[in-house]
């Protein structure tokens, strides 16, 4: 006798391996709790049950043998009808019911712009981005972070494989093609255990009906997924914050912009939300992705320029919508990297993962204050934590090498450093720490060698540093002159930090002149202050007061 644990039925024929009622696996033995149920089978004792062996002596004698023969015909039949209403239920249990099951991971690709216009490729890269942060909200969901499915646009791609090795369960794929002021979407949600398709979509609109597309597509996958909305969730994810098109388009131009992270993109993004602004003054995005834009050290300008800047645009975020992590995280960095208020930057990263623990730039920018105010092992954790949420972004990657530097685990920061340039070939952050940690190796031919074709700023600075410890005196001067050249250009086309030049000048052994340079980075406020506590480069002046001095005066000790 076998048994169905979902509803207590008993089935006496063991050919049936599922439930005729829920398709659950039936299981031998019966329910204790209840009589049995007796559910006519398909093997030949059930067939019994049913009537005697219509081929028996008595059936051959006693009947005619035309009603004998329609016996056969009826048993035949519901034997047929039993073996396909079983192989039916079967296939529902492991089909049917496997589909219906909520999918709790999901990747968003970068949707593929089949305009034939390049000029709209940011519109692909806003979509995708939009629609990421908007499934991010569900508290149920993992959303695989832009940097990570980033790294697979323009490439070709197994649908199969790509879930596998994002781990997880449904791959959304989106391509568009627009036509003056027509907008066509197609949608595809891919199984990634069987690559079967889940669902498709094709949405038809108008531009001016962009800022509402986003929403009717988040509601729509969310649904295909089966996710079980509360009314708070669905207000999350169709959330509005510009009805107006063309500040919503600017946006999108300045993400696009802004993902590049060279010098000239991130300018230019800024210019792009400014006009996001002007367009519509209480987008609370286009303020936020302005404070990320001067925030980030790549964007060559002079901090006293730049960090009032980012703070007012953060905190206008804020007072508009006080719920966006990106902004809490935005002004975090400013309050730690700019006027050194360590305790309100912290209450500020924590209210940024509080409101959105997935994102994964709080918790790496959060590790970094960590490290640089004396908790390395916190600091590893939430860097890892940056890394499990966004695994192919290099910017996370770079920042647990930077991690392992910091900590003098050389060999780790390597690997970690190499991997990230695999990642992001001339990552130029990931080469300059790179040249460090050969150096402070004594592996100076390998630090030396991957200083090739760089020219940066910074990277000169780390030249310099790893010149003169290989006891290339002339190269290491040829190089300090440069950087004199640029920090004396009148037209200021191109910032270098005093810390910079401090750097080389301890590097060199001029500890008088290394304080020097250290005094006017206190003074403008560079970037590179933060790391008074922990970068080895500063070893060589720790036990001058007049270094122990400074670093009390940004609030940190050495």
């Amino acid at each position: 006798m076998k048994h169905c644990p979902e509803c207590n039925r008993n089935y006496a024929d063991p050919t049936v391996s599922f439930c005729l009622q829920d398709g659950a696996p039936l299981i031998f033995g019966a329910a204790a709790e209840e009589p049995a149920t007796a559910i006519i089978g398909t093997s030949e004792q059930a067939t019994k049950t049913f009537d005697q062996d219509p081929t028996s002596e008595k059936a051959s004698l006693d009947q005619p043998a035309g009603i004998a023969s329609n016996r056969n015909i009826v048993i035949a039949g519901v034997i047929a009808l039993s073996l396909m209403t079983a192989l039916g239920v079967g296939l529902y249990f492991y089909y049917g019911r496997t589909s219906s099951k909520q999918i709790d991971s999901i990747a968003v690709m970068p949707f593929v712009n089949e305009s034939g216009n390049s000029d709209v490729e940011y519109l692909s890269d806003g979509i995708t981005e939009s629609l990421i942060n908007s499934l991010s909200t569900l508290p149920n969901l993992s959303v695989k972070a832009r940097n990570t499915v980033f790294r697979f646009k323009g490439k070709e791609v197994d649908e199969k494989n790509l879930g596998q090795e994002l781990s997880v369960q449904a791959v959304l794929f989106g391509r568009f093609i627009q036509h003056g002021n027509d907008l066509t979407l197609f949608l595809s949600l891919v199984d990634s255990a069987t690559g079967n398709a889940l669902w498709g979509e094709q949405y038809d609109r108008k531009m001016q009906d962009l800022p509402a597309l986003r929403n009717d597509i988040a509601r729509d996958v969310a649904q295909k997924l089966r996710t079980r909305l509360s009314s708070a969730d669905t207000t999350n994810l169709t959330k509005n914050y510009t009805v107006n098109t063309e500040a919503l388009r600017l946006y999108f131009y300045g993400r696009y912009a802004f993902s590049k992270r060279t010098r000239e993109s991130v300018r230019k993004s800024i210019e792009y939300f400014n006009q996001s602004i002007e367009k519509d003054p209480n987008f609370a995005l286009a303020y936020s992705g302005l404070a990320d834009a001067y925030v980030v050290p790549v964007v060559g300008m002079v901090p006293h320029d730049v960090m009032p800047k980012a703070k007012t645009a953060a905190m206008r975020a804020l007072e508009i919508d006080n719920t966006l992590a990106e902004a809490h995280t935005s002004l975090a960095r400013v309050l730690q990297v700019y006027d050194w208020n360590w305790a309100e930057a912290e209450k500020e990263y924590k209210r940024a993962i509080e409101l959105d623990p997935r994102y994964p730039l709080a918790h790496q920018w959060y590790g970094g204050f960590l490290e640089r105010t004396g908790r390395p092992e916190e600091s590893l954790a939430e860097r890892r934590r940056a890394l499990e949420l966004d695994p192919l972004s290099a910017s996370a990657n770079f920042e647990l090498g930077l991690a392992y530097y910091y900590s003098r685990d050389y060999d780790s920061a390597i690997e970690q450093l190499e991997k990230t340039l695999e990642i992001e070939p001339g990552f130029p952050a990931a080469v300059q720490v790179l040249v460090l940690a050969y150096t402070y190796k004594g592996q100076y031919d390998l630090a030396i060698a991957k200083l090739r074709d760089f020219n940066e700023t910074n990277i000169l600075g780390t030249a310099v540093q790893a010149y003169a410890m290989a006891g290339r005196k002339d190269d290491a001067s040829r190089v300090l002159d440069e950087l004199n050249r640029r920090y004396n250009d009148p037209s200021k086309s191109e910032y270098v930090s005093a810390t910079t030049m401090a750097f080389v000048y301890s590097a060199l052994g001029d500890k008088d002149k290394a304080i020097e340079w250290l005094e006017k980075g206190y003074e403008e406020r560079s970037f590179q202050m933060q790391f008074l506590k922990v970068d080895p480069r500063w070893d060589s002046l720790r036990d001058d007061p007049r270094f122990q001095e400074i670093s009390k005066k940004v609030g940190l000790s050495s």
